[in-house]
């Protein structure tokens, strides 16, 4: 038998649609939309106030600190001179133009002073002269006081709401991940590695943290900010705004290039990492073996050429951000720079204020930052975006067994007889595993399926699971059709013994009643007796209470035998699947699953696989395979009688 252990992280993705990845996000974000359109008005909000800082700055320096330009002088060039205007209504500095007759012009009520001689006043007279504007610095200040608080609660409200919606989203994309992966048939988990799939619900869910937390809302705010940076500064000075916005297209052609080399790097980075979990899963499921042979160095091997590879991924990604943040940084510098020469000459032309070149050279560093945010936001939406792809992929994979649309199944659906018709199967096309099987189980009828190794008996015991459906031929339950009839309707009147049962990390109770409804304490005895688990409910500490390791590690391959056969006691099935497993324990431990065998088929139609022929021999008939095939079909003592294919088994087993 082969399996296909391609897996569908590996294929060819192609050009990646972002935007098709984010619209297909939007129903798990839809029912948050109103947190969202709440976190996007603080937001608003917060930018304008982040715009009104420096324009505040501007007017505290222009009106207050450094006066505008006034005309003045008597020759005939009309020599611009910086003078202070003094308000001659205020008794305070009506006194100090008295004082000082020789500074002062008085024309029409007013009063000037050159700018430079306020330097030869005392700093009491100047207090007094300038006292509007020492008012007007201090309301200013307090105005930038209050914006910051407010920004500051802005800011508190719109994380919390952001970070609200953005865990209730994780929260609906992970249960719909897992929920998908719950239905998936058998035969996808076996072309899908553990490790992979564990990515798929943790690391690559929250990676779609940020993208929900910060990139949809913030890339908003940071595309606004720009925009109203752009208006403010062309409403500053126009000339200037433009000189400036020269530096643009030297960041549009960088942004560019960062953008088409990130997201091949992301994609690698997610293949790599889901190859180490793989690789780690893996190892620790397989440790004794490893460490039986000796494997540790080859393993180690291994796993270090992963490891570098996601290295050298790693360092990639690096580089690329190493390249491109300076580039930016560099380019605002310049934008600076250029600012800083023009406007610089600008107010030694006096045709820009200081206010306003101070306030350019802020906004201009503001401007930077969102492109320097948007570069990083787009550092973790890349990121998220090839994560998002491995979801869909996932989630896209619809590998679930047929269900009838709508369900027909009755109420009152019962098993019944069980008819397979010319059944055929292969779990790689062209590699029959079955072909041609027919067989019938009447109700309360136990069936042995005996045969070598590789003859087919236990796809056999998956296809009557409904674990897969066969590619040929018909499986009938109660005269109707399999494929029919619901999965889950029909696995509720099932129960399946393995070899090696999977029990769960938790108490026995909850792994004998696994629908998650409380048995009555009478039933639950009842079971643990005819299961014969009483031996080993009583010798543990807290009874049915006791918290079992990962897998059932803590207690033997009998005791998980036992309690599996308790599980299928507790679901009281019409049909029995049962591959055998007496082989893999103690005689005294064979005779109580015996003895629980019986009393779980009793009154029950029951498959059997046989590894041992002993067993067998009780059953109602026995069908003998090989090579795929039903090739006898008979009592013990006929088939024996016959002296054919089950007769030579029974004499090698002897």
């Amino acid at each position: 038998m082969r399996f296909d252990y391609g897996y569908f992280e590996e294929k060819k993705l192609g050009k990646p649609y972002d935007l098709r990845l984010l619209r297909r996000l939007v129903p798990f974000a839809r029912p948050y939309g109103r947190l969202f359109a709440a976190a996007i008005v603080l937001v608003v909000l917060i930018t304008v106030l982040d715009l009104a800082l420096p324009y505040v700055t501007k007017i505290a320096i222009d009106r207050y600190i450094v006066p505008p330009v006034a005309s003045g002088g008597p020759d005939a060039k009309r020599e611009k001179v910086r003078t202070y205007r003094v308000d001659l209504s205020r008794p305070q500095a009506a006194q100090v133009v008295e004082k000082h007759p020789d500074l002062f012009a008085v024309e029409d009520g007013r009063a000037t002073i050159r700018f430079e001689s306020l330097s030869t006043l005392t700093a009491k007279e100047l207090k007094a002269l300038r006292s509007r504007d020492y008012s007007g610095i201090a309301f200013a200040a307090g105005v930038l006081l209050a914006m910051v608080v407010a920004n500051f609660v802005l800011n508190f409200l719109q994380v919390m709401i952001l970070e609200y919606g953005g865990q209730q989203i994780l929260h609906d994309l992970r249960m719909a991940l897992f929920s998908h992966i719950q239905d998936l048939s058998i035969s996808f988990f076996n072309r899908n590695p553990v490790g992979r799939l564990v990515t798929r619900i943790t690391n690559d869910v929250q990676n779609m943290h940020e993208l929900f937390t910060s990139v949809v809302v913030f890339v908003f705010k940071d595309l606004f900010l720009l925009v109203g940076i752009a208006v403010v500064l062309l409403g500053l000075d126009v000339k200037l705004a433009l000189i400036t916005f020269t530096v643009l297209p030297f960041v549009m052609v960088a942004s560019f290039k960062f953008s088409s080399m990130a997201r091949s790097v992301f994609r690698i980075l997610r293949i790599r990492l889901a190859e180490i979990n793989t690789r780690f899963s893996e190892t620790i499921g397989g440790i004794a073996v490893i460490q039986l042979f000796g494997q540790q160095g080859e393993n180690y091997r291994r796993f270090e050429k992963l490891n570098h590879d996601n290295f050298l991924a790693g360092m990639e990604q690096i580089r690329i951000f190493a390249v491109f943040m300076p580039v930016i940084e560099v380019l605002g510098a310049a934008a600076v720079a250029v600012v800083i020469y023009a406007g610089g000459r600008g107010v030694l032309a006096e045709s820009v204020t200081l206010g306003s070149l101070v306030a350019f050279i802020s906004y201009m560093r503001m401007f930077f930052r969102p492109i320097r945010d948007i570069a990083e936001k787009y550092n973790v939406m890349q990121n998220a975006m090839a994560s998002a792809e491995r979801i869909f992929l996932l989630l896209d994979t619809d590998e679930r067994l047929p269900e009838p649309v709508p369900d027909t199944t009755p109420g009152d659906f019962q098993i019944g007889r069980i008819d397979v018709e010319e059944v055929g199967f292969a779990y790689v096309e062209g590699e029959p595993v079955l072909t041609d099987v027919s067989f019938s189980v009447d109700a309360g009828e136990t069936v042995a399926v005996v045969g070598p190794t590789g003859s087919g008996k236990t796809t056999m015991m998956h296809l009557l699971a409904r674990f897969y459906d066969p590619h040929q031929g018909k499986i009938r339950v109660g005269r109707r059709d399999f494929s029919k009839i619901s999965v889950r309707r029909y696995r509720s009147r099932i129960a399946l013994v393995t070899q090696d049962p999977f029990l769960f990390s938790a108490s026995i109770r909850e792994n004998i009643a696994l629908s998650g409804n409380e048995l009555p304490p009478g039933r639950l005895d009842e079971i643990v007796s005819a299961a014969q688990c009483r031996r080993l409910v009583d010798q543990l500490p807290d009874g049915l209470d006791t918290i079992l390791a990962e897998g059932g590690g803590s207690i033997s391959s009998g005791e998980r035998q036992l309690l599996s056969i308790a599980r299928a006691f507790a679901r009281d099935p019409e049909l029995i699947l049962l591959d055998e497993a007496t082989s893999y324990i103690d005689s005294e431990t064979e005779q109580r699953v015996q003895a629980a065998l019986a009393n779980l088929m009793r009154g029950r139609t029951a498959v059997v696989i046989a590894h041992r022929l002993s067993t067998a021999r009780t059953a109602d008939r026995i069908l003998v395979m090989h090579k795929g095939r039903i090739i006898e079909s008979g009592g013990h003592q006929a088939l024996m009688a016959r002296r054919g294919f089950y007769y030579r088994l029974h004499q090698v087993q002897g």
